[in-house]
């Protein structure tokens, strides 16, 4: 599925949406965490959707205090000159020779979004990532073949799944040991979120 991102409403219906798999808990610890500038800088989808990948500084105060095991990644398009409002925490970590993307939605905007906003609840969702030259291909985790494995009692992974969908509760050690078991899926992977950035 590839994805246009427009708007805020957009950004947050999409991570929440049915096609990626949302954790409690993030896919790493402290220990998994390493310095990298493998996404720094700004990439372009197929639809002309700029992903701007930056180190958030740990020290506002101080532009030498950069954090190297986290990115900050906004979303706007080519002719705008306007970022969206949605903020995502965005982690890299290497499991068994693959690396993952852990993303988490930090910010969602400056508006005051009444009701609603008290029913936003960020939770974490993983994707499979390769580098190749100038580009970067991000494959999520399928929610419906999560469910189907669930279903069949394939898998046993801890989760809460309220009828509309499922929230793994599985603590980081938990969830790699999943996310590893699955990497060479294609069935995980089908019809979940695709997206190939090149770099601007």
């Amino acid at each position: 599925m590839k994805v246009r991102i427009f708007s805020i409403l957009f950004v947050i219906a999409l991570f929440f949406s049915g096609c990626v798999v949302f954790s409690f808990y993030p896919l790493y610890t402290e220990k998994d965490l390493f310095e990298n500038d493998l996404l720094t800088g700004a990439w372009i989808d197929d639809d002309e959707t700029i992903w701007n990948f930056e180190h958030p500084l740990r020290d506002k105060k101080d532009p030498d205090s950069s954090d190297k095991t986290s990115y900050r990644l906004k979303l706007n398009y080519k002719d705008s000159e306007q970022d969206e409002n949605a903020v995502f925490d965005v982690r890299v970590i290497k499991l068994e020779g693959h690396y993952f993307l852990d993303f988490y939605l930090e910010e969602y905007g400056d508006d005051d979004t009444g009701l609603a906003e008290f029913h936003l609840i960020p939770v974490h969702t993983f994707a499979k990532v390769e580098f190749s030259d100038n580009k970067v291909f991000i494959n999520w985790f399928d929610q419906d073949w999560l469910e189907k494995l669930i279903k069949q009692n394939k898998i046993r992974i801890h989760h809460e799944n309220n009828g509309d969908f499922i929230l793994l509760t599985a603590k980081p050690e938990e969830l790699q040991k999943f996310v590893t078991k699955y990497v060479n899926s294609d069935e995980a992977f089908e019809n979940g979120l695709d997206v190939v950035l090149v770099r601007e």
